[in-house]
C-alpha cells in the first residue's frame, strides 16, 4: 500500500475536539510526527488528511501542514455548504499556502439530526459549488442516511462522492440489513467511491477480527468495483481497536482474493485518480 486515503490529526493546544469523550485515549495530541514514521514504516508514501471539526481554521492549517510536508498529498478540508458565498471561499482556499493540495470537502453529516440534511435546498447549491470547484465531496454518514446520499449523488451527476468508512455499518451486531441494500443502491451511481476505512471501530474494538468485517469488505468490494475502492488507516481512530500496521495488514488480507491489478487500484490507484494526487 502506498496511499492512506483517510487519516486526521489535532493538536489540543490548538483547538478543542469537542466529539472526543473526556476520559477517552484519543484525547491527546496526535500529530503529523506521530504518523509519519508509521506510514513510512508501512511503505506509505502519500497520504490524505481529512477534516475532524466544522471550524473554518482549520483547513488553511491543513493546507499549510501538507504545504510542510511531502508525505500529505491531499486535504479534505471543511467549509460551510450552506453559505451564500460558498463559491468564492472555495476560491479563497485555493489560494492560501498548500491550496493546491485541497482536493475535497467534508461535513459531518453524521451529526445532523435531519436525515435529509444533504437534500436541502442550500446544501445541494453548496454541493453544486464543490463540483463547479473541481473538489470531491467526502460523505461521513450513519446507515440511516445512505438514501439521502444516494438521492444527492444521482441528482449532482458532476460531482464525485467518497463514502467514508463503509457508512459505518453495525460490524460488531454482525446485522448486514438494510446496510447492503442501501450501500449497492448508492454504489449502482457512477460519480460513487467507497473507502475501505473505519472497520476496526465499528467492530468489536477488543475482539474483532478479519472474518468480522470480511463480509463487509466483500459487499463493498463487489457492489463498487476495486475501480471506486481505496483503503484509509482513519488514524488515530483506529488506534481504539489496533496499530496502524495492523489496520493496513487487514486491508491487505480483505483484498487478497484480488487480481494484482485490483489490488493496485484499492491500495493505490483509486485515490491517486479520485484525489487527483
Amino acid at each position: 500500500m502506498t496511499v492512506d486515503a483517510h487519516h486526521h490529526v489535532w493538536d489540543l493546544s490548538v483547538r478543542e475536539q469537542d466529539w472526543i469523550p473526556e476520559h477517552s485515549p484519543l484525547r491527546r495530541d496526535f500529530t503529523l510526527a506521530d504518523l509519519e514514521p508509521e506510514a513510512r514504516a508501512a511503505g506509505v508514501t502519500r497520504t490524505v488528511l481529512v477534516q475532524t471539526v466544522t471550524v473554518p481554521e482549520e483547513t488553511p492549517e491543513f493546507l499549510a501542514l501538507a504545504d510542510a510536508h511531502d508525505l500529505i498529498a491531499g486535504v479534505v478540508g471543511w467549509t460551510d455548504l450552506t453559505r451564500p458565498d460558498v463559491a468564492d471561499e472555495l476560491a479563497r482556499l485555493r489560494e492560501l499556502p498548500g491550496g493546491a493540495h485541497l482536493k475535497g470537502i467534508r461535513h459531518q453529516v453524521q451529526g445532523e439530526p435531519d436525515p435529509g440534511w444533504l437534500l436541502r435546498a442550500d446544501v445541494r447549491r453548496g454541493l453544486a459549488a464543490v463540483a463547479d470547484a473541481g473538489l470531491v465531496y467526502d460523505l461521513v454518514v450513519l446507515p440511516r442516511q445512505l438514501p439521502a446520499c444516494a438521492e444527492a449523488a444521482a441528482s449532482l451527476p458532476r460531482l464525485t462522492f467518497v463514502l467514508d468508512h463503509l457508512g459505518k455499518p453495525p460490524i460488531a451486531s454482525g446485522a448486514r440489513e438494510p446496510w447492503a441494500t442501501e450501500l449497492r443502491a448508492l454504489a449502482a451511481l457512477p460519480n460513487t467511491v467507497c473507502k475501505l476505512s473505519g472497520m476496526v471501530t465499528e467492530a468489536d474494538p477488543a475482539s474483532w477480527t478479519v472474518a468480522d468485517l470480511r463480509p463487509y469488505a466483500d459487499t463493498v468490494l463487489e457492489a463498487f468495483g476495486p475501480d471506486r475502492v481505496m483503503v484509509g488507516s482513519d488514524w488515530p481512530v483506529c488506534t481504539m481497536a489496533a496499530t496502524y500496521a495492523d489496520v493496513l495488514h487487514t486491508a491487505d488480507e480483505l483484498t487478497a482474493g484480488l487480481g494484482a491489478a485490483e489490488r493496485t487500484a484499492v491500495h493505490e490507484g483509486t485515490a491517486t485518480r479520485v484525489y487527483d494526487l
